[in-house]
């Protein structure tokens, strides 16, 4: 139950954050500049955070408490690969096919440099 409960806490606070975000970025233009933030910069959050945890040791005590908030709770609510799918069908359903598939590849790709980025930031700090 106690998981449980740090996920969901977690989620609520990625999801709150993840709207504030958008709606501040994504103001009636065509790219989905918010989606594409919140997503870049999770990937790297994520990345970070999992290589830090591997390199401490046990997934037990603070370490698994941290990874369920902050990793699957927030993160997991905060980034958005839902939205991600709906707004590139919307920009090829909408005559905007080279946006559309410059934004699906775009945001998967700077997703995975962001989070080797995280990864090798990780490595770097911690010992």
């Amino acid at each position: 139950m106690r998981s449980f409960a740090l996920v969901t806490l977690g989620g609520a606070a990625g999801t709150l954050t993840r709207f504030a975000v958008t709606d501040r970025l994504d103001d009636g233009q065509l790219f989905p500049a918010g989606t594409f933030a919140v997503n870049v910069a999770g990937s790297f959050v994520l990345g970070a955070l999992l290589a830090a945890l591997v390199l401490r040791g046990d997934d037990r005590g603070s370490g698994r408490t941290l990874r369920l908030l902050a990793g699957t709770g927030f993160l997991g609510g905060f980034t958005t690969y839902s939205a991600l799918a709906v707004q590139t069908h919307a920009l090829l359903r909408g005559d905007h096919v080279a946006l559309g598939l410059t934004y699906a590849v775009g945001s998967v790709v700077a997703g995975l440099v962001a989070a080797g980025a995280g990864i090798a930031a990780a490595r770097a700090t911690v010992r």
